[in-house]
């Protein structure tokens, strides 16, 4: 069971690494290309809609394979996707790169997440999660400032060229050791389309949406923010991704352990104190240190909602959760292309580098609002189930409550 959650957190590394890297290469990509840097952000964007409509496109192709052979599959499209943007000779070009290799992104994650639930007890199941997740907390920490340090050393194309490396490394540890775990037997399409009726897994995935944007509306636009208005050198941006990328895994881990004690709590927790620190940001991003601290905490209360918000989703969908944990995971990066456009657009407007930091807190204050929402239909809707299974005098003790 470890070496198979392991695997999974292996292509999760590579897949982490090629997502965040492009935010410490934007400025050299645009200048290679002799675009702007709101345009050079359509990559972010480009490759968070790819994910977004890759997800329930490419599960639902796979329901006729077994889960390992779906996931090396998708590896094998990640490849080809990031070698395609190492080689591309125009910008075009490096677009479709980027949107082939997300493509296999949120099906990746998605069924990735329902076999890591899988192999362990019930009352583990955020826990693993974030193992698997934790390969993409870690590629911030090491492959993203990495592979910004060679991209600003030796050229970007250089730094894609790793990462479809890693990917063939994916490759190899799925083939290796993810165990054989076929389709479920009875589930089929239907059940899966089916999950979306409740409005539940929808208010999650809304959650979804709006709480990682709000992550990205910082995070997309951190290089030109952190050289033109916190005064950091270039080479800088290195270890301040470094700093985003601690956040990630701390957040991760402890989102992924409360999540299996107290879900919605530790939502309100990580959406609320998110939502004030993006907002300080338009601030603490003109000192060094302060944008330095803020920046951390960003990457740890942004990851600190994904294990709990993906275990929402596979709770709500149980019995047919493939298609919406998928899903799930393109509501994440429908929420980055969102938040990326939109903080594009703020800077057009003549804003400046910070604007996009009020973007994302009032992203992560609509995300909240929505926990507190999906919690109180939760409320009203076991009230009656509870009052019936009880009886008269529970029925009478409700009227008088109310």
């Amino acid at each position: 069971m470890p070496l198979a959650l392991l695997a999974l957190a292996i292509g999760a590394f590579g897949i982490g690494t090629t997502e965040f890297v492009i935010m410490g290469l934007l400025p050299e990509v645009a200048n290679d290309f002799g675009v702007s840097i709101p345009t050079a952000g359509f990559l972010v964007t480009g490759y968070a809609l790819g994910v977004m409509f890759g997800a329930p496109l490419l599960t639902v192709l796979g329901t006729k394979v077994s889960r390992k052979r779906m996931l090396m599959m998708l590896m094998g499209l990640f490849i080809v996707g990031n070698l395609l943007s190492a080689l591309a000779p125009a910008f075009a070009v490096m677009l479709i790169g980027r949107v082939v290799a997300s493509l296999a992104h949120g099906a990746f994650f998605g069924i990735g997440s329902v076999v890591a639930a899988e192999l362990v007890a019930p009352d583990k199941k955020a826990g693993a999660i974030a193992m698997m997740f934790t390969g993409l907390t870690v590629a911030n920490v090491v492959g993203v400032p990495l592979g910004t340090l060679v991209g600003q050393s030796l050229g970007w194309r250089v730094t894609f060229a790793i990462v479809a490396a890693l990917g063939v490394v994916g490759l190899a540890g799925i083939a290796r050791l993810v165990p054989e775990m076929p389709k479920s037997e009875g589930v089929h399409l239907r059940h899966e389309v089916a999950a979306f009726k409740n409005v539940q897994v929808l208010l999650a995935m809304a959650m979804t949406v709006l709480g990682f944007g709000g992550v990205f509306a910082a995070i997309t636009y951190i290089a030109p923010m952190m050289t033109h208005v916190a005064g950091f050198a270039d080479g800088s941006v290195t270890w301040l991704l470094v700093l985003f990328g601690l956040g990630m895994v701390g957040g991760n881990l402890v989102g992924g352990k409360f999540a299996d004690r107290a879900l919605m709590p530790m939502l309100y927790v990580s959406l609320g104190a998110l939502a004030v620190v993006l907002a300080l940001f338009t601030l603490t991003a003109h000192d060094k240190i302060l944008s330095a601290v803020s920046i951390a905490l960003i990457g740890a209360l942004g990851f600190a909602t994904v294990p709990p918000l993906q275990k929402r989703v596979l709770d709500q969908a149980h019995g047919a959760p493939t298609l919406a944990s998928a899903v799930n995971i393109g509501a994440f990066n429908l929420g980055n292309a969102l938040a990326a456009w939109l903080g594009g657009l703020v800077i057009a407007a003549g804003l400046g580098y910070t604007a996009p930091n009020w973007v994302g807190a009032v992203l992560a204050a609509a995300a909240l609002l929505l926990a507190v929402l999906s919690a109180a239909l939760e409320r009203r809707e076991s009230t009656p189930s509870a009052v019936v299974a009880v009886g008269g005098p529970a029925e009478e003790r409700a009227a008088v409550h109310h």
